[in-house]
């Protein structure tokens, strides 16, 4: 498994129109565009990029990585076909995480 960097915050748009904030990197930003031109989610915006590289940032990072397959652009099959998945974000350390980037980035 290829271990990728998180280094952006991205607002998506759900079909219903609610919206939530993700923490992304170019890559997943790119499945994301492909998910809205198949109509998997209404609208993906890079709200921040180049996050700094805090302990909150690599612990949501590292259950990122290590909870879901992430899709590529690197891969045909991803990009062809992609599947949009939620992340969830469990409470405690990983939602902790997860929230102290944004508010560190004044998102949210």
């Amino acid at each position: 498994m290829t271990y990728e960097q998180l280094d952006l915050i991205e607002e998506v748009t759900r079909n219903d129109g609610s919206k939530y904030y993700e923490i992304s990197n170019i890559d997943q930003n790119g499945i994301a565009e492909l998910a809205v031109d198949r109509g998997l989610i209404k609208k993906v915006r890079i709200l921040q990029l180049n996050l700094a590289r805090t302990k909150a940032l690599q612990l949501y990072e590292e259950y990122i990585n290590k909870t879901y397959q992430l899709e590529t652009l690197t891969n045909e099959d991803d990009w062809k076909d992609p599947q949009w998945v939620e992340w969830e974000k469990p409470k405690g350390k990983v939602l902790d995480a997860f929230n102290t980037v944004l508010k560190a980035n004044h998102i949210g």
